[in-house]
C-alpha cells in the first residue's frame, strides 16, 4: 500500500516544482537564457536563440505539448495554452501548439490549443491565434487573418526596416502571380 501512495506524492512534488519554475520564468531576467532554460526544465521543447519576454504564460498543465523552433520571439504578456479544463468532473483535453523557426509573436497574444504557426510568420500584437498560420505570413487584426506575405524574417539577423521593406501585400502577391501566368 505504501508503494501506491509514493508515486502520487512524487508526481505532486514534480508538478509543484514545475509550477515554481514557471512562476520564476515569468519575471526573472534573461529572455535568451534563464527564461528559456527554466521552461525547458518544465518540459517545453525550445530551439536555439529563442527570446521569451517577461510575463509570458506557457501552459502549466501540459508544457511538454509546446514546441518552439529556433530564432523565435515570444512577446511580453503573451499566453500559450495547450488544454481546456472544465473542472474536476470533466476531462482535461490537451493538444499541441507548434511554433516553427523564425516566428515572431508580438506582445499580448493568446495562442490557443491545436495551433500550428508556420516558419517565418509574424503574429501582430494582441492577436488571438487558433488553427494553422501559414509560413511567412503577417497574421493579426483587424479580422485575425493574413495581412501580408513575409519575405524577410523578423529575427535578430535582420533589421526591422528590412522586415518592413520585405512585406508584400497579399493582393499584390496575387496580382503578380496572375501577371506571371499571363506571360
Amino acid at each position: 500500500m505504501g508503494n501506491q501512495v509514493q508515486p502520487k506524492k512524487d508526481i505532486m512534488l514534480i508538478n509543484s516544482f514545475k509550477h515554481f519554475l514557471h512562476k520564476l520564468a515569468r519575471f526573472l531576467p534573461g529572455g535568451y537564457s534563464i527564461r528559456p532554460f527554466l521552461h525547458r526544465l518544465r518540459g517545453v521543447k525550445i530551439g536555439k536563440n529563442v527570446w521569451i519576454s517577461q510575463y509570458v504564460y506557457l501552459d502549466d498543465a501540459n508544457p511538454e505539448n509546446i514546441s518552439i523552433g529556433d530564432n523565435c520571439t515570444i512577446g511580453l504578456n503573451s499566453s500559450i495554452y495547450t488544454h481546456f479544463y472544465w473542472g474536476p468532473q470533466q476531462k482535461n483535453i490537451a493538444s499541441h501548439v507548434i511554433i516553427e523557426d523564425e516566428v515572431f509573436i508580438g506582445p499580448h497574444c493568446l495562442i490557443l490549443p491545436n495551433t500550428h504557426i508556420g516558419k517565418g510568420a509574424v503574429i501582430k500584437g494582441g492577436t488571438v491565434v487558433t488553427g494553422k498560420v501559414p509560413a511567412n505570413t503577417l497574421w493579426g487584426l483587424p479580422d485575425a487573418g493574413p495581412l501580408a506575405k513575409v519575405t524577410v524574417p523578423l529575427t535578430a539577423a535582420h533589421s526591422y526596416e528590412e522586415f518592413v521593406r520585405g512585406l508584400r501585400s497579399i493582393k499584390e502577391a496575387k496580382g503578380q502571380g496572375q501577371k506571371e501566368k499571363g506571360k
